[in-house]
């Protein structure tokens, strides 16, 4: 049955679908349709994003320290733990990448006089400039990997109404604040 949506056209997940379906009809693989196409997508958005960062000498994990530190809306400042906070990944991996971009001069660490354990993570100039002038090529090149979707706006809200369903809800705040 051909489907007016994709034009005819089929993907690897429509094969593997069709391929569920004969080898065990009685289970419906149509979440598939979606979640497998979610994460086949996000390998697609790190190869093509990972270009984009490659030419400024960084990778996606280095770029998103930098990018929140950009919008952090404090002076290009987030404490160690706000940075994890901001992140998914773990401590340990959020020290990695603060390491690699101190290496580079592109952060420094000092410490915080509010709380003598924690460590504050700040732009240094080079940084700053470098995160601004990567920021227009940064939003041209995701727009060029939506640019096939013919509601993009709907998309993201379903995507948005999805996230927050299953979780993962911005708490309320300002939208400088982490």
């Amino acid at each position: 049955m051909e489907d007016a949506s994709r034009g005819g056209v089929d993907d690897a997940v429509d094969r593997m679908m069709a391929q569920w379906r004969i080898a065990r009809p009685d289970l419906d693989p149509s979440p598939f349709g979606i979640v497998g196409r979610v994460h086949r997508l996000e390998r697609v958005f790190e190869r093509e994003m990972g270009r984009f960062y490659a030419e400024y000498g960084l990778d996606g994990p280095e770029f998103d320290v930098l990018a929140a530190l950009r919008r952090s809306g404090r002076e290009g400042t987030l404490t160690a733990g706000e940075l994890l906070r901001a992140s998914t990944v773990t401590s340990g991996a959020i020290t990695n990448r603060i390491d690699k971009l101190a290496r580079k001069g592109l952060v420094e660490r000092t410490p915080d006089p509010a709380d003598r354990r924690s460590v504050i993570v700040v732009l240094t100039g080079p940084g700053r400039a470098l995160i601004d002038d990567m920021l227009d090529g940064y939003f041209e090149a995701e727009r060029r990997v939506i640019e096939a979707l013919p509601h993009p706006d709907a998309l993201a809200a379903a995507l948005r109404t999805l996230l927050v369903a299953l979780g993962d809800a911005s708490p309320p705040g300002p939208p400088g604040g982490l």
